[in-house]
C-alpha cells in the first residue's frame, strides 16, 4: 500500500492549485469559506468556469470529453478546490447520471445529455427518494405505465435537493409489480418543464429552501428518455450509488472546516483554552485517520487492485465528523453564534438587528453569523445517503456475514 503522492502527482497539485488562484471568483471563495448562502447563479458561475476548461466532468473518461484523470489525480483536484473555497460542485449531472449514460444510454442519449452537463448549462435533479422509501428504496411507488411512445408517470419524490433550480431529473419508477421489489424498477430522464410536474419547497430546520417535494401528475415522458432496459433500472441505481466512492466521505471540506474552526477559536480567545483546543485536536486526528481510509481506497485503485468495499465506514465517520466540526463552531462562538436572522446568510452582518438591537456582536463577531444556520441544516447528515444505522448493519453483514 502506498499512501504517499509520486512526483508526478504533486506536479499535477500545483498545476490545479495553480489554475484555481487564477480562475476562483474572489467573491465566489469569500462566501465558501464564510459559509453564506450561495445562489443559483452562484454555483453556476463556478460550473461553467470548470466546464469552459474541461473540468466540470473531472471524473469522466476521454472518450467522453473528460480529462481522463484516475482515482488519485481526481482526489488533490477535489482537494485542491476545497481547500480555495470552491463552490461544491452539484453532483447530480457530473457525477451522478452521466455515469449512468455512458454506462447504460444509447448513443443518441450519450450526444444528447452530456455536453449540457459538461458545460454546466443544464442543472440536473435526483429523484431517488419517496415518503416511505429512503433507505429501503427498492419499496419506491411512483408508477411509470407505457403507453405507446411514451410513459405516463405519477406520484411523488420527497427531500430532492435544490429541485426548484432543476431542469431535468433522473427517475427511479416503478414500471411492473411482479417479481421481487428491485426487478420492476425503470431508469427515466424527465424534463421538469413537463406539463404535470409540480416542485413544492420544504423549508428545512435552519430556514432554507434546499429540499423539495416533486410530484408527478400523468406526466407524458418519451420512450426513448428511458436509460437502460425496462425493468432494470436497479442495476443503474447501483452503479450510480458505487460510482463515487471516496467522495462521500467529504474529507476535503472537513479539512477545510478545520481550518475555519481554528480561525474562530483564535478570534473568539478559546485558541489558549486547553480542553477546547484538545477537542480540536481530537477532530483533527479523526479527520487524518478518515483521510487515510480514503488514500487506501485510491491506493487499491492505483495499483489496479479491487477498491475497497468501505462505503458504508466512510458515509458513517464523514457525517459524524461534520456534525462535529459544527457543534465545536457553535462552541467557540458562543453567545455570537446563537441570533439567527435568515437575511443575514445573504448579507454576511446582522449587527445591532438582532435580538431587537441589543445584540453587541457587530463586525469583529461577524464570522460566527452562519454558526447557527450550519449547525441546523447539518443534523441530516447522519440520515441521508442511508442513515448510518442501516450503514452500520451494512458493514456488519459485510464483515461479520
Amino acid at each position: 500500500m502506498q499512501l504517499s503522492f509520486t512526483d508526478e502527482e504533486i506536479a499535477f497539485r500545483a498545476e490545479v492549485r495553480a489554475w484555481v488562484a487564477e480562475s476562483l471568483p474572489t467573491d465566489l471563495a469569500a462566501k465558501v469559506h464564510g459559509a453564506l448562502r450561495l445562489s443559483r447563479e452562484d454555483l453556476q458561475r463556478w460550473a461553467r468556469i470548470l466546464g469552459a476548461k474541461g473540468w466540470l466532468g473531472w471524473g469522466w473518461p476521454k472518450e467522453f470529453g473528460g480529462p481522463g484523470w484516475n482515482a488519485v489525480q481526481r482526489h488533490l483536484f477535489e482537494e485542491e478546490c476545497a481547500l480555495a473555497g470552491a463552490p461544491r460542485v452539484v453532483p447530480f449531472g457530473p457525477v451522478m447520471v452521466a455515469p449512468v449514460i455512458m454506462a447504460f444510454g444509447t448513443p443518441e442519449q450519450q450526444r444528447r445529455f452530456l455536453p449540457g452537463i459538461a458545460s454546466g448549462e443544464v442543472w440536473w435533479s435526483q429523484g431517488y427518494s419517496e415518503p416511505g422509501s429512503g433507505s429501503d428504496l427498492a419499496s419506491l411507488k411512483t408508477r411509470a405505465e407505457r403507453v405507446g411512445d411514451r410513459y405516463i408517470v405519477n406520484g411523488q419524490k420527497t427531500w430532492t435537493t435544490l429541485a426548484q433550480h432543476g431542469d431535468w431529473i433522473f427517475c427511479l419508477v416503478r414500471t411492473s409489480l411482479e417479481g421481487k421489489p428491485q426487478t420492476g424498477i425503470s431508469f427515466l430522464l424527465i424534463d421538469m418543464k413537463s406539463p404535470g410536474v409540480t416542485v413544492r419547497p420544504i423549508l428545512t430546520l435552519d430556514g432554507e429552501h434546499e429540499v423539495n417535494e416533486v410530484w408527478f401528475d400523468d406526466v407524458e415522458v418519451p420512450a426513448d428518455q428511458l436509460v437502460g432496459q425496462e425493468n432494470q433500472g436497479w442495476t443503474c441505481a447501483k452503479y450510480l450509488l458505487a460510482h463515487e466512492r471516496t467522495n462521500i466521505a467529504d474529507v476535503n471540506r472537513a479539512k477545510r472546516e478545520l481550518e475555519r474552526l481554528k480561525r474562530i477559536a483564535r478570534a473568539e480567545g478559546l485558541w489558549e483554552d486547553t480542553r477546547f483546543r484538545d477537542q480540536i485536536a481530537l477532530l483533527e486526528v479523526d479527520i487524518v485517520a478518515l483521510e487515510m481510509m480514503v488514500l487506501r481506497v485510491l491506493s487499491a485503485e492505483r495499483g489496479g487492485k479491487k477498491s475497497l468495499d468501505v462505503a458504508g465506514l466512510l458515509k458513517i465517520r464523514g457525517s459524524e465528523i461534520q456534525q462535529r466540526y459544527t457543534e465545536l463552531m457553535m462552541l467557540a462562538g458562543g453567545p455570537y453564534s446563537l441570533p439567527f436572522l435568515f437575511e443575514a446568510m445573504e448579507a454576511g452582518w446582522q449587527g445591532d438587528a438582532a435580538l431587537g438591537g441589543v445584540w453587541p456582536g457587530g463586525d469583529a463577531h461577524a464570522h460566527c453569523i452562519p454558526l447557527t444556520s450550519t449547525y441546523l441544516n447539518y443534523r441530516k447528515t447522519t440520515i441521508y445517503g442511508g442513515s448510518n444505522e442501516v450503514q452500520r448493519n451494512i458493514v456488519a453483514q459485510t464483515l461479520l456475514g
